[in-house]
């Protein structure tokens, strides 16, 4: 029962982390792109790939260790919409997180680089885009646990 209770626990304040990451990448992208916001942006990157992961991890240890069992989870049309969205979620965030990649390197090899506007809109939208995934999966968690299977 501890397990438990000390998973669910670590998976809402890693969901929590992983909101805060994603809300200060989109302020500074609402910013001008400068050296400062591109060193900023490829350090909260990281952070939210670690959390991501964290959160992934911990979410499967829920699912096959947690109280209410695999097949309370496998057969839930919530579990299944929640764990769509993440991976949604996740495949999106490729994008920002290569072009952070690229905008760091070229920064590296010229202190004066500066990512054209339409890249930097592209990741600020795909940013708003992930955030909104994860109203989705919050939306389906609250479904999952209190409604089952339908």
């Amino acid at each position: 029962m501890w397990r438990d209770f000390a998973l669910a626990s670590l998976h809402h304040v890693l969901v929590v982390g992983l909101i805060a990451m994603l809300a200060s990448e989109m302020a500074l992208l609402r910013g001008r792109p400068d050296a400062t916001a591109l060193q900023r942006l490829g350090r909260l990157d990281i952070g939210y790939g670690l959390t991501a992961t964290a959160l992934l991890v911990v979410g499967l240890l829920r699912v096959f260790q947690g109280l209410k069992g695999a097949d309370f989870y496998l057969h839930n049309p919530w579990f299944h919409a929640k764990a769509g969205a993440f991976l949604l979620a996740a495949l999106l965030s490729l994008v920002p997180t290569l072009a952070y990649a690229r905008w760091r390197r070229a920064l590296r090899d010229d202190a004066g680089f500066v990512p054209d506007a339409a890249a930097w809109a592209r990741a600020a939208r795909l940013v708003r885009v992930q955030l909104a995934l994860i109203v989705v999966i919050v939306i389906a968690a609250a479904g999952m646990a209190r409604y089952g299977g339908l």
